[in-house]
């Protein structure tokens, strides 16, 4: 895709953590009036985020959405008035368990995503509180996860604040699961086609340094873009992006303008068609005032 011009963008895909919300994870009176501009010129806002349903809330309410809400970094998109599921998509059994297996093995703690629930054995565990106030609801603590399980698990998070340690468990676990990795869909939107395999790719990225996300491979924000352009009747290159991770760059691909963080590294920035100021200096409002609605 020519990410050369800006084409005519009409619907903007932000990236949650470290994009839109500051580092005390608000959404700052600046950001809300460039939202509220993008409304007025006709370019709808979207949001997605490895967070759950539930932690995204907040963020429905204060910016009043209209679109789908992609939580899990798209593995389960719900509706933003009532956050009705529109599309979930769930580990097999077997999968999700030799994924807590081996990230419980390299020594990360787990966490499980399920239905609305979060679930954790430790509840000391590393970034527990800071991911508490970030969600705005509390886990489920238990001795082991069959309840999860039985659900059906739609996103595996290992937590570590070993960064080598996180970079490494990312690796070994996309090369361990790339061939295997396969899902249960509850779907009225996607339908498996020869482009989207449900084998043959896992979604295995850290959407922060010390956490490490393990999806359903087709729940990963470059889907994210290809299924809001189906729902909304756009071409994919009238729609933007911006984020500050890696697990970002699939989005950036797959749309026709994209923006990374100041703050983000250099493979990100790299991938980017423009980038931003850093999160606390208002880079999320920068980034629709220059690129999105201005001239540069």
């Amino acid at each position: 895709m020519d990410h050369d011009l800006k084409p005519n963008i009409r619907l903007l895909l932000a990236d949650v953590d470290g994009t839109l919300v500051d580092s005390k994870k608000r959404i700052t009176e600046r950001a809300c009036r460039a939202i509220g501009a993008l409304r007025e010129a006709g370019i709808e806002f979207a949001v997605t985020s490895g967070r759950p349903p539930r932690g995204m809330k907040m963020i429905a309410d204060a910016v009043d959405l209209t679109a789908p809400i992609a939580a899990f970094n798209g593995g389960t998109l719900v509706r933003p008035g009532d956050f009705g599921v529109l599309e979930s998509l769930t580990l097999e059994r077997s999968i999700a368990e030799r994924v807590i297996a081996r990230l419980e093995k390299e020594g990360l703690d787990v966490w499980v995503y399920a239905g609305l629930d979060w679930y954790l054995r430790d509840p000391d565990a590393p970034h527990r509180a800071q991911e508490e106030r970030t969600v705005q609801f509390a886990p489920t603590v238990v001795t082991d996860f069959q309840a999860a399980l039985q659900q059906g698990v739609a996103k595996v998070v290992g937590v570590s604040d070993d960064l080598d340690l996180a970079r490494r468990v990312e690796k070994s676990v996309q090369e361990e699961f790339g061939e295997t990795m396969c899902c249960k869909q509850s779907n009225p939107v996607r339908q498996h086609d020869s482009a989207h395999p449900f084998e043959g790719e896992v979604a295995a990225a850290r959407s922060q340094p010390y956490y490490l996300d393990v999806t359903h491979p087709r729940a990963n924000k470059g889907s994210v873009v290809e299924t809001l352009a189906k729902m909304r009747n756009l071409p994919t290159a009238q729609i933007a992006t911006i984020g500050d991770m890696p697990n970002d760059i699939l989005m950036f691909k797959k749309s026709g303008f994209s923006v990374a963080m100041g703050q983000a590294n250099d493979q990100v920035k790299s991938a980017a068609t423009r980038v931003t100021s850093g999160l606390d200096d208002e880079g999320f409002a920068n980034a629709v005032e220059r690129f999105i609605l201005g001239d540069e």
